[in-house]
């Protein structure tokens, strides 16, 4: 019986260690999902900007590189015989 006791208490100690770990852990992975939601709120005006300057480029590009874009009207092609 003392035995059988003395194992119940071992088993709720190691209960309660197992929780006291659990909630340590939720907590470090709590802060540390915070700190990486507040550093993508901190970038977000930086990818807007980025995005903005990425499409006035693809706008832009026609016109400083003509050649690597594709014609809207297509070319008619002649042979000469």
């Amino acid at each position: 019986m003392a035995a059988n006791l003395k194992e119940v208490r071992n088993r709720i100690k190691s209960t309660i260690s197992t929780q006291q770990i659990t909630k340590a852990m939720k907590m470090v992975s709590a802060a540390k999902l915070r700190r990486a939601q507040q550093s993508i709120v901190q970038m977000r005006p930086y990818a807007n900007k980025l995005n903005a300057m990425r499409v006035f480029f693809i706008l832009i590009s026609p016109f400083i590189y003509p050649m690597n874009h594709t014609r809207l009207t297509p070319v008619i092609r002649l042979t000469i015989r």
